[in-house]
């Protein structure tokens, strides 16, 4: 046996390893309500809602190119959708939610065809500029308080479920269901035959084309898939903030800025790296989000300094080192 073989017989048998240790984590993330606090319930939904938005602009940027920094956009539009359809068309929240997204996915598809008609930082420009005029639209609309905002009535979100713990273990439930899935998801896509146009655009876009693969189509589709699934994400984060505003909405700090943050951390262009990126950032905001500007000084440094030690991010670096894979999306030919 070569020392080749050793090398991947032992990232293959580490790749299993961590994979065991992460379902043994999601089966306990999954009975979270059984042991956890109240106040863990809410991070760990914090932290599912931010997994699944990472995913999101992970697969824009990691495996299109499409570096968007309006985000932003798809989350206040399902936050105020998301209130629009439970407040005035009477929808039950849970449905609510996903109707929103759909309707975010179907505005997507014009914001979508503005945007690709720039290139390069014009697009990610473009996108930045889409959200704000989302956000001054937002404040216009005095049925939804304008830009004072609105709050969810109380008989609402006591539909859920009669108790307040019984409310929170369904809002638990409902983000690890989003934040589980997204991982889930991306992880088909990346797999199926969609999966090979995207890393065939990820390593390199011209010879993508070259072999036949329609990039402009297939980044479309996944700029509207994206949308959906940050909407989804962003109605289910004001149905557990209970109250809406245009700035807190249309955020490009919160749902961009520290989303960029996660990825590029943990690791863009693979699945792995937002799921490490989310851990990352958490432990960071618990130890240093006392320190006002000096934590935002503190990220953007630890960003700098990863981009500067390898650009691929840490789960990047361990992967051209060690080989292991933990959601696998190709197959080795013996």
């Amino acid at each position: 046996m070569t020392s080749m073989d050793m090398t991947q017989g032992r990232g293959i048998s580490v790749s299993v390893v961590l994979r065991l240790v992460l379902l043994a984590v999601v089966a306990g993330l999954a009975v979270a309500p059984v042991w956890a606090g109240r106040s863990d319930l809410r991070l760990l939904m914090e932290v599912f809602s931010f997994l699944a938005l990472a995913q999101m602009w992970n697969l824009l940027a990691g495996y299109t190119g499409l570096i968007s920094v309006g985000q932003q956009a798809f989350v206040g539009l399902g936050g105020y959708l998301f209130f629009a359809l439970a407040m005035f068309a009477g929808l039950p929240l849970l449905i609510a939610i996903p109707a929103a997204a759909i309707a975010t996915a179907v505005i997507a598809v014009p914001t979508g065809w503005i945007a690709f008609r720039l290139q390069g930082p014009y697009f990610a420009i473009g996108t930045w500029v889409i959200a704000e005029v989302f956000r001054l639209s937002a404040a216009q609309i005095g049925a939804l308080g304008g830009g004072s905002g609105i709050s969810l009535p109380v008989a609402l979100a006591k539909s859920l479920a009669d108790s307040r713990g019984g409310r929170e273990m369904v809002m638990y439930y409902i983000a690890f269901t989003i934040g589980i899935a997204s991982v889930l998801m991306v992880w088909g896509l990346l797999r199926s035959k969609w999966g090979l146009a995207l890393t065939a655009i990820r390593d390199s876009e011209p010879a993508a084309e070259a072999m036949g693969v329609a990039t402009r189509r297939v980044k479309f589709m996944i700029y509207v898939l994206a949308a959906f699934w940050t909407s989804l994400t962003g109605g289910f984060v004001f149905l557990q903030k209970l109250r809406i505003t245009p700035d807190a909405a249309f955020s490009l700090n919160e749902w961009t800025a520290f989303v960029i943050f996660i990825v590029v951390i943990g690791g863009i262009g693979s699945i792995e790296g937002p799921v490490i990126g989310v851990v990352i950032f958490f432990a960071l905001r618990e130890v240093a989000s006392d320190w006002g500007t000096w934590y935002l000084i503190m990220m953007g440094g630890i960003a700098i300094a990863v981009m500067l030690v390898d650009k691929r991010g840490v789960w990047g670096a361990i992967r051209a080192r060690t080989n292991l894979s933990i959601f696998p999306v190709t197959k080795v030919l013996d």
